[in-house]
């Protein structure tokens, strides 16, 4: 005897919704895959590389209500590692690179978190800050880093030792396929059901501890997932540029993955990309103008515009018209 079960229309609101965010997917996607017959292939591979930057960010932000000031640290320990071994072994492929890279900044994003969960708000944030510029300090005195001059000319290699990545097509390919699989990892936390803990840690930990769950470490894991996927970023970086600076792990890098993690919208999946692509369009439209020297100044503008104007951001402020517009 079979038995069919009526949809209730809370259901069916769920099932409309999973089709078109399926649907979006699918476009985007197909839209990445002609980009670089479109626009430039490099700018393109600085966009997506910052995006999974702010994707990792806004995992441990937006997700967990983590505030980090020392994000930088795992970008920039993922590159270094990344283009010291693939400049010391020249056998050693792309993709074993990258991997270790992003190992490295997993097993420095466990060390990190381990000390900075036991404090919260402006603490939680002022010992990511002064662990990063610890790690700082150590890559400006490490002879592998290079110091001050950093890592040049790091091999692009070949993928599995058969596909070259000297190309810029083929590098940009790689890189897109890197991104997708950082930001379906990203999709997947946030709508699993660790993910749903991790909102309900962010919206009242008090009443998450008194459910029993373990607060701690569902937080630990949060700060290692973001760490990690921050060094996969980096460590994609430093292939594509070739180069591992000391830029990329300044504080100042860890307030632009912020500014573009807020101007885009906190808490929001397309957000960080958004503001990734949008700051870093800035960045290199202003850089080629006679406001070169203003870059700083006209962002920091832009971010206090964000906070007072539109605190959800861009995506955030696009979805509340939608959801007002289509009830």
């Amino acid at each position: 005897m079979s038995h069919t079960t009526a949809l209730t229309p809370a259901m069916k609101l769920q099932r409309r919704a999973k089709l078109r965010r399926n649907a979006l997917y699918l476009v985007l996607i197909a839209i990445g895959l002609v980009a670089p017959f479109v626009a430039y292939p490099v700018f393109l591979m600085k966009v997506l590389c910052f995006a999974l930057f702010a994707c990792a960010f806004n995992l441990l932000l937006g997700y967990a209500g983590l505030l980090s000031f020392g994000h930088a640290a795992f970008l920039a320990t993922g590159g270094y590692v990344t283009g010291f071994l693939l400049s010391s072994y020249p056998g050693l492929t792309p993709e074993l690179g990258i991997l270790a890279g992003t190992l490295a900044a997993v097993v420095l994003g466990a060390l990190f978190g381990a000390l900075a969960i036991r404090r919260q708000g402006i603490y939680f944030a002022m010992v990511t800050l002064a662990l990063a510029q610890l790690v700082f300090f150590l890559f400006v005195q490490s002879p592998f880093t290079g110091g001050e001059d950093g890592l040049h000319g790091v091999p692009r290699g070949a993928l599995f030792g058969l596909i070259s990545l000297r190309s810029n097509l083929a590098m940009y390919y790689f890189v897109f396929a890197v991104f997708l699989i950082g930001f379906a990892i990203v999709q997947r936390a946030v709508h699993s059901p660790y993910g749903q803990v991790l909102k309900a840690i962010r919206e009242n930990e008090p009443r998450a501890v008194s459910l029993g769950y373990n607060v701690d470490a569902y937080k630990l894991l949060a700060f290692v997932l973001s760490a990690g996927l921050a060094g996969l970023a980096g460590a994609t970086k430093t292939l594509v540029f070739q180069l591992a600076s000391l830029t990329d792990a300044h504080w100042h890098m860890s307030g632009e993955v912020i500014l573009m993690t807020l101007l885009g919208g906190v808490g929001t999946l397309f957000g960080p990309v958004v503001g990734a692509g949008v700051v870093v369009s800035l960045q290199t439209q202003l850089a080629q103008s006679p406001l070169g020297n203003w870059v700083s100044v006209i962002l920091g503008t832009i971010f206090v515009l964000c906070v007072l104007s539109f605190r959800s951001g861009i995506v955030g402020e696009i979805q509340k018209v939608v959801k007002k517009n289509f009830k």
